[in-house]
């Protein structure tokens, strides 16, 4: 393979990850209704997002491009997500 088609494919390997992380947050949500769980989901698929359009747009640096405030929001959210979930005035008894 040459170093182009490397990166490419090991590219796709990290979005196939992010994608799978995504649908087992979302199976998670399924069960619980947890609004943490739909959260996190939400944050994987966009990081896969980001992650695919870097390649797929040929993008050099992507932390000189808008791509990088997608993955931004993917952060704030997970952070957010535990904030909400750990400040969150009902506790289980």
């Amino acid at each position: 393979m040459q170093p182009a088609e490397t990166i490419g494919f090991f590219a796709g390997l990290v979005t196939m990850g992010y994608t799978a992380a995504g649908v087992f947050f979302l199976r998670f949500w399924t069960r619980t209704r947890d609004r943490f769980f739909l959260i996190f989901a939400l944050a994987f698929w966009l990081m896969a997002l980001t992650s695919g359009l870097i390649i797929t747009l040929h993008v050099p640096r992507e932390e000189q491009s808008w791509i990088y405030l997608l993955r931004l929001a993917a952060f704030v959210l997970i952070i957010g997500a535990v904030l909400g979930k750990n400040l969150g005035g009902k506790r289980a008894p």
